[in-house]
């Protein structure tokens, strides 16, 4: 019988007394995690469908990552960019041999990755060209130009101005995109697969069409994967579905396993316009988060993980897909590989809490798209047992 979570007061306390209450918690204290499932204080199991705001690609901690974390703590953990370091020198060659064959900067969140994308664009126009195209719905992180970016005016309340420079527009719409390039565009930023904005998945041919506008104006074309990369949708990266190359590529969550890291992607020429001494990233690229980078490229690869996803993805479809069906307030199921998303007619936030109670731990965006960011690491299983959770408390809500 499901029940209301709880956890210990005194950790309460602790946050009340002393942590920024800049984000909604959950009533609980997660004290440990394995694979698909976490543990809270008062000794409880959840299965997990949103772990880590889905940074736990490979579930929660997974093994190979732990013993590299815990091999390379004991030889180095952190030194700065201005020596070299074989552990970042070889994260880099494996990024660049399963992308574009760029270059990497490294830094630590998503937000850093989308900073770095923007001042290169900007750089690399000498011509004094300045201007950014991004997309409503779109989410680039919390820093001033990552949050400029972000063509949501929720995220903009109270803190203007913001950094000038960016025109929005609907997402997927191209003759919106061609009419906003004029002679002060530098750069196209979009996310090949919406994820905060609800797993918006492009229509066919809307990347291949701004490859070759961004061609036709001489603009750079960056992707945002923070969230779509990695291995998340079944290939290394989204942009792979497609075969639309970026100049520009942004990383983070899943990157590394669950540890903090972040990297933007480049080609060798635009590399060039990143110059000594124009940016920086003080625990970018540090030996602990290569050698988790690492480990992960290396664990999807000798488990088969991107076949995985594909194959999970499907079963979450076939799990959900019945409830558009069966349900007038169930709008349309979305799945990307492992990006999930059930659009709802009512808002999603009474289904989240009602599974956290049943043990089942998903997330809501945009208020009304329920979203699910799983491990490439799950059983069919677990699958079956969270989507049916899910399925029981969303017939429920209809009941209500």
């Amino acid at each position: 019988m499901a029940s209301a979570p709880t956890m210990n007061p005194a950790t309460a306390d602790l946050f009340a007394r002393y942590v920024v209450p800049n984000y909604t918690r959950s009533p609980i204290a997660l004290v440990r995690g394995e694979g698909s499932h976490v543990w809270d204080d008062q000794g409880r199991p959840y299965l997990d469908f949103f772990p880590g705001w889905g940074c736990n690609l490979l579930g929660h901690c997974p093994p190979p990552v732990v013993r590299a974390i815990q091999e390379q703590a004991a030889l180095l953990i952190h030194v700065p960019n201005t020596w070299h370091t074989e552990v970042q020198g070889r994260w880099a060659q494996l990024l660049s041999q399963h992308s574009f064959g760029g270059k990497a900067f490294f830094c630590n969140s998503g937000a850093e990755a989308n900073e770095a994308a923007i001042k290169l664009a900007r750089l690399h126009a000498t011509d004094g060209r300045y201007k950014i195209i991004t997309f409503r719905g779109g989410f680039h992180g919390r820093t001033y130009g990552a949050t400029s970016a972000t063509a949501q005016p929720k995220y903009h309340e109270g803190i203007g101005p913001l950094l000038g420079g960016f025109s929005y527009a609907p997402y997927g719409d191209l003759e919106a995109v061609r009419s906003l390039v004029d002679r002060e565009t530098c750069a196209i930023l979009i996310e090949p697969v919406q994820g905060e904005g609800g797993i918006r998945i492009p229509p066919p041919g809307f990347l291949q069409a701004l490859r070759a506008l961004a061609d036709q104006h001489n603009l750079l074309l960056i992707f945002d994967e923070v969230q779509s990369g990695c291995g998340r949708t079944g290939k290394w990266f989204a942009y792979q579905q497609t075969g639309t190359v970026p100049d520009v590529m942004t990383l983070a969550k899943s990157l590394c396993g669950g540890v903090a890291g972040a990297a933007m992607m480049t080609t060798p020429e635009l590399a060039k316009s990143l110059r000594p001494g124009m940016h920086a990233a003080t625990f970018g690229g540090n030996p602990i988060a290569a050698a988790a980078g690492i480990a992960t490229i290396e664990m999807i690869e000798s488990e088969n993980l991107l076949d995985r996803a594909v194959q999970l993805g499907e079963r979450f479809r076939s799990r959900l897909a019945p409830l558009v069906e069966e349900l007038p307030f169930v709008k349309e199921l979305r799945v990307c590989g492992l990006m999930i998303g059930l659009e709802l007619a009512i808002e999603g936030a009474d289904i989240v809490r009602r599974c956290l109670e049943h043990g089942l731990l998903i997330n809501c965006t945009q208020g009304t798209v329920i979203r699910l960011l799983p491990a490439m690491t799950l059983s069919d299983q677990q699958v079956d047992e969270g989507c049916a959770i899910l399925a029981d408390t969303i017939r429920a809500t209809a009941g209500a």
